[in-house]
């Protein structure tokens, strides 16, 4: 068995195309991000995400800040940006400069404008099974599920890792989905065992090839949210030799990664829609 490989930057372009055509019918979008500090891996991401933005017809406002910035000054631009009518979105970069409360800042941003889907309330709305916004990596896994007719009802998935981020997001999108899940960490006995139980894999620790080949079930799928730098280039957590293994998996690089920055851009349609859903509601009235 050889895989059948699911191809991100494929799927990442056709919802860029669906975003740009959807702020065609919206008009005017706004996404607001903030950079502070120098981080060499930052600046590629707000570059690569501004530009992704600017060809869906998003107007991007890029704000990069010095290291020195303070912590009351990062949440006064926070709050201005809350109040700016013309921000449908807004995206503080992490990591934050160490000086800074990373909780206190993503809990100041609107969540009505959190296209990071990181906010506390957030969370809470997606634990409850009434997502608004979700974190744009677990919320593209399952775009590329869907894309491939991958079937989760009564299927046994096991998320290894349980960050706020990916993991547990993760996790409960497929459980709102009804698969069985489980979620495994640093701490959990025998993952091997685990692993080999699951129809649906998702690796997303940033731990070069955590996932040994003989530990993927023979025809499952297997999802490598993993982005691990070596001299040889990048790698997931998934040993490639899983492909003749697994029935589909995906490539690092050109799986999750392109359907990150593309799921944000879909997060700021649904806030900009959310945001003028009452005004929609009363013209026509």
């Amino acid at each position: 068995m050889t895989a059948t490989l699911i191809d991100g930057k494929a799927l990442a372009a056709k919802v860029r195309e669906e975003v740009a055509a959807d702020v065609a019918t919206i008009g005017r979008l706004g996404l607001a991000t903030v950079l502070v500090g120098d981080d060499p891996a930052s600046h590629v991401y707000i570059n690569n995400k501004h530009k992704a933005a600017t060809a869906a017809g998003i107007e991007a406002r890029d704000i990069r800040l010095p290291e020195s910035t303070t912590q009351e000054e990062l949440l006064d631009l926070v709050a201005e940006l809350n109040a700016d009518d013309t921000v449908d979105g807004i995206l503080v970069q992490l990591p934050l400069p160490s000086h800074i409360d990373e909780p206190a800042v993503i809990a100041a941003v609107d969540p009505a404008k959190d296209v990071d889907g990181f906010h506390p309330v957030n969370a809470g709305l997606l634990y409850l099974g009434t997502p608004r916004l979700v974190p744009g990596t677990p919320l593209g896994v399952m775009r590329m599920l869907d894309e491939y007719e991958i079937p989760l009802e009564g299927a046994r998935a096991v998320v290894v890792g349980r960050s706020s981020i990916v993991g547990k997001p993760m996790a409960h999108l497929l459980l709102q989905r009804n698969a069985t899940v489980t979620i495994c960490h640093s701490r959990t006995r025998d993952l091997a065992a685990h692993a080999l139980e699951a129809d649906v894999l998702v690796a997303a620790v940033g731990r070069l090839h955590v996932i040994r080949a003989e530990m993927v079930k023979p025809g499952a799928t297997v999802i490598d949210v993993g982005m691990n730098r070596t001299e040889d280039g990048l790698f997931g957590d998934v040993d490639p030799a899983a492909t003749e293994r697994a029935a589909y998996m995906t490539p690092v690089p050109g799986g999750v990664g392109p359907m990150t920055i593309a799921m944000l851009l879909q997060n700021t349609v649904a806030a900009a829609r959310a945001r003028r859903a009452p005004t929609i509601a009363s013209s026509q009235n």
